[in-house]
């Protein structure tokens, strides 16, 4: 028998490498090719409200500061109702001790020394009021600064004015005053005529202000000074001069003003 010599496939180290022979789509080949997925990086911590810390900060900021204003505004209110409360005993106190009276005023007579025509035209009047002023106050004295005044006023206008004396009246006391009044108005003439005419009437209207400074003493305290307004509406028979004229009716309203 002759040998039968075979040939073996030798190994080609420098040949490329070959795809291996299995059929794609086998469980071999999917585990073959499949790759590893791609690593992602850790989400980061969760912040706490959602919100950063520093946002976080300047949101609660305002809050703060209006908290404040808040309690401020509160506190200020509650100090001034208290105030309210505190003054209004004081005075309520006061009143039931000393029990205030406003001061009565009337106009006892009234003389025309003197009402004539100049020889410019102007109106002189020169009046003298006698005046009853009663403190009926059993605890409170009443001083009348300097710087009251009397004016007697006819249709709107100033006939005449006056000062009314410096003086201290005390409890429950009843004081006569004698004011002497002068004035010099214009356009004399027109209202010379005026009062003639309402003269034949028998009833002329003259109009009293009266305006006094005034301190009030409670007790040996003396408070601050005051103001007494009065308007005396005096209507009187005639203007004849040197003759105490006769007064019809009176009527006084008197108020204070601190």
């Amino acid at each position: 028998m002759t040998d039968v010599q075979r040939i073996h496939p030798t190994e080609d180290l420098e040949a490329p490498p070959t795809s291996p022979l299995v059929p794609p789509g086998s469980a071999i080949s999917d585990k073959a090719t499949t790759h590893a997925p791609p690593s992602r990086p850790p989400p980061p911590p969760p912040l706490r409200n959602n919100f950063p810390a520093a946002i976080h900060g300047a949101i609660e900021a305002p809050k703060t500061k209006r908290s404040c204003c808040c309690k401020c505004i509160c506190w200020t209110i509650g100090i001034i109702f208290l105030a309210v409360i505190v003054i209004g005993a004081v005075f309520g106190i006061l009143y039931l001790i000393f029990q205030p009276k406003i001061p009565k005023y009337s106009v006892d007579s009234l003389k025309i020394s003197d009402l004539r025509l100049n020889w410019d035209m102007t109106l002189y009047a020169k009046f003298d009021v006698k005046i009853t002023a009663n403190n009926p106050n059993k605890k409170i004295g009443i001083y009348y600064e300097k710087g009251g005044h009397l004016r007697v006023w006819y249709a709107g206008t100033e006939l005449c004015s006056g000062s009314i004396p410096k003086f201290y009246q005390g409890h429950q006391n009843i004081t006569k005053l004698d004011v002497s009044l002068t004035g010099q108005t214009q356009y004399g003439s027109s209202l010379m005529a005026a009062l003639q005419e309402q003269q034949q009437t028998g009833r002329i209207p003259l109009d009293l202000k009266v305006k006094a400074p005034v301190s009030v003493k409670l007790g040996r305290l003396k408070l601050r000074k005051v103001r007494i307004y009065g308007d005396c509406i005096v209507v009187v028979d005639s203007l004849s001069t040197n003759n105490l004229v006769s007064i019809k009716t009176s009527k006084c309203k008197f108020r204070l003003k601190l």
